[in-house]
């Protein structure tokens, strides 16, 4: 399976608890920021390729169970 699939774990990385609040440096919040519009991205075009060519879906090896369940965590505007 794809590694963009599996969820990415970016604010596990040094966080500080102050008052019970989690603090980020900026580096990792860049970082963060960064996954998530590299997955939207690839949501997106998942989501271009499935409604545009399906048999590439199988080639990339993914099922379209796999596929319908990414698109769906689309924002609502790019559904």
């Amino acid at each position: 399976m794809n590694d963009i699939l599996a969820p990415s774990a970016p604010l596990a990385a040094c966080p500080a608890e102050i008052k019970g609040r989690r603090r980020y440096n900026l580096a990792t919040l860049r970082n963060l920021i960064a996954e998530r519009r590299k997955q939207a991205y690839f949501r997106f075009e998942l989501k271009r390729m499935a409604t545009g060519n399906p048999h590439l879906i199988d080639d990339i090896g993914l099922t379209r169970k796999e596929v319908e369940a990414e698109i769906a965590k689309l924002p609502f505007w790019q559904r």
